[in-house]
């Protein structure tokens, strides 16, 4: 599938850009009578997506009433009797990520009318991953995902190279280089052997069932994942799992230069 690519400035017009397609389905949802539901990531990657909706806030262009945000994955411990999500008070923890960035950050410049909803920040049960997959196919369905590339080996949520395109919500082994990647996510990790091994994450087949995706890179450190994902041939295959993104029928790439690196200006559908 040819893609859509942005390259951008920098990050604040990387936010306001993918925060536009956020707010498109907002209204549309809204217009429909719906829920609009959002997959979203934890850690870097969204925060200047973040930051672009809550300036609409502040501004009162933006409505997230009927709105929720399903998040990607979560950290698991086994804790004897199975697995078990961290504290959402753990640093890493992308519930607690998602309650602080998400919820309470855009929550705080809402009015009352207008805020997330306290039941509207999903997470996967550990203890029951088709549960999950269930609830994000409900009604609508996920109208939009915001996907992030793993620096070291092109990880989407959790799900490591070796992932099948059809895998769904599942407690994952993560490898060695996706733990490696968050010791720079969650700069609270001292050490390698502080990163759990394991998550519940989303599967790739889940996120491609969403109305639209949107993949966001910003930053050097991501500019070897982007040209991998899009040199050659654009296809997918289970050692990068990035490349999932070009079979969807509707997915965008957002970056800013950095990013971009050597991306060719042609080969970029616009630029802003």
């Amino acid at each position: 599938m040819p893609a859509d690519i942005w390259i951008h400035p920098g990050t604040t017009e990387v936010g306001t850009a993918v925060a536009d397609r956020v707010s498109h389905h907002l209204a549309a949802a809204a217009g429909r009578g719906e829920r609009c539901v959002l997959g979203w990531p934890a850690g870097r990657t969204p925060l200047p997506v973040l930051d672009a909706l809550a300036e609409r806030a502040r501004e009162g262009r933006l409505d997230l009433s009927h709105a929720a945000f399903a998040m990607m994955d979560e950290y698991v411990l086994d804790d004897g009797a199975g697995w078990r999500a961290v504290s959402s008070e753990a640093h890493y923890s992308c519930l607690g990520f998602a309650r602080r960035e998400i919820a309470d950050r855009l929550n705080a410049a809402l009015p009352p009318g207008r805020r997330l909803p306290a039941d509207a920040v999903w997470a996967a049960d550990p203890a029951d991953p088709q549960g999950y997959e269930e609830r994000l196919a409900e009604g609508a369905g996920v109208a939009f995902f915001l996907v992030a590339l793993g620096a070291g080996d092109g990880h989407v949520a959790f799900n490591p190279p070796g992932t099948a395109l059809d895998s769904r919500t599942r407690v994952v082994a993560l490898a060695e280089t996706t733990r490696r990647d968050n010791l720079a996510t969650f700069p609270g990790f001292r050490a390698l052997d502080e990163v759990p091994a394991h998550g519940v994450s989303v599967g790739l087949g889940t996120i491609l069932r969403a109305g639209e995706l949107a993949v966001v890179a910003h930053g050097e450190g991501k500019r070897e994942a982007v040209r991998r994902t899009l040199s050659g041939p654009r296809t997918f295959t289970p050692d990068w799992p990035a490349g999932f993104v070009h079979t969807h029928p509707r997915h965008a790439f957002h970056l800013d230069r950095a990013a971009a690196g050597d991306l060719a200006p042609e080969s970029a559908c616009a630029a802003s």
